[in-house]
């Protein structure tokens, strides 16, 4: 579904990121992790065609299976195959949450036009499903931080895409609409076989997918590298977070009745960043 070959990016002469090399098949989740400042939003970027690569290429779909080098498609184009949920989102005019939700369609609507009446049955039809539709007709300024993820959420499903990717999606949500967003996510991707590319701060969220039966890989960003590390199990480890991150940390394995053996990590405290810190 999406395919990057020896990409690279810099901001004048300053390189974020160089050689990144991923393929990220129909239907599985890839999780990018890595420190603030590390060049994860950049890389989300040159995917979504905000940014335009310094070297190397980026295909949204089979690399070589036609026209599809993101350089050569429309940001319409790009629109009808991959969706986008911004960490943060803000609307400074009075929009209802319906509306929000059908700027989704913009790609499928010509110039001038309104969406189709089936388009809003699609819309409520979604809210619904998530028991939201008490929210159609608020003001999207209005809403809590939680609401207006979901609303985000679903505006890229009416979107209608195979991708939707995602960057940092819970930034500055509580303790329970984080976990609402996460339970979404989870349930949308079982449901459609989405592919899904999320950018996050909290390795947890790459266990959470994978303790829900999900295929889901992990890539660290670092140093204008990106370091594939495999599922969750393989990738999350102690040697990797505090190479990473630079965090002592205890990954540890509960059963849980009904949901079988689950694993999370158990953050204990920063490492020294000078090696001889540590003698």
């Amino acid at each position: 579904m999406l395919t990057l070959k020896n990409a690279g990016f810099s901001h004048g002469q300053t390189k974020i990121f160089q050689g990144v090399n991923l393929t990220v098949p129909r239907g599985e989740t890839f999780c990018l992790l890595g420190p603030n400042g590390c060049g994860k939003t950049t890389l989300i970027d040159c995917i979504l065609g905000i940014l335009k690569l310094a070297q190397g290429d980026i295909f949204l779909g089979k690399a070589g299976s036609g026209n599809n080098e993101i350089g050569k498609l429309s940001s319409r184009q790009i629109a009808r195959i991959v969706a986008y949920v911004p960490q943060t989102h803000t609307i400074h005019f009075s929009f209802s949450v319906l509306d929000i939700l059908l700027m989704g369609r913009t790609p499928y609507t010509p110039f001038y036009s309104s969406p189709k009446p089936m388009e809003i049955k699609q819309a409520e039809k979604l809210l619904a499903a998530l028991h939201l539709s008490h929210l159609k007709d608020r003001d999207y300024t209005r809403l809590s931080g939680g609401e207006r993820q979901l609303v985000m959420i679903l505006r890229a499903l009416i979107q209608d895409t195979p991708m939707i990717v995602m960057d940092e999606p819970t930034a500055h949500l509580d303790f329970k609409n984080e976990l609402m967003v996460l339970e979404t996510i989870a349930n949308l991707i079982k449901d459609r076989g989405i592919t899904l590319v999320m950018a996050t701060h909290f390795p947890n969220h790459a266990f959470y997918f994978e303790n829900a039966g999900i295929p889901v890989r992990v890539g660290f960003m670092d140093q204008q590298q990106l370091h594939l590390a495999g599922s969750p199990s393989q990738a999350l480890t102690q040697e990797n977070l505090a190479r990473f991150y630079g965090v002592k940390t205890s990954v540890i394995s509960q059963a849980v009745p009904g949901k079988g053996t689950i694993k999370q990590i158990i953050p204990l405290h920063t490492l020294p960043t000078n090696p001889m810190d540590s003698k």
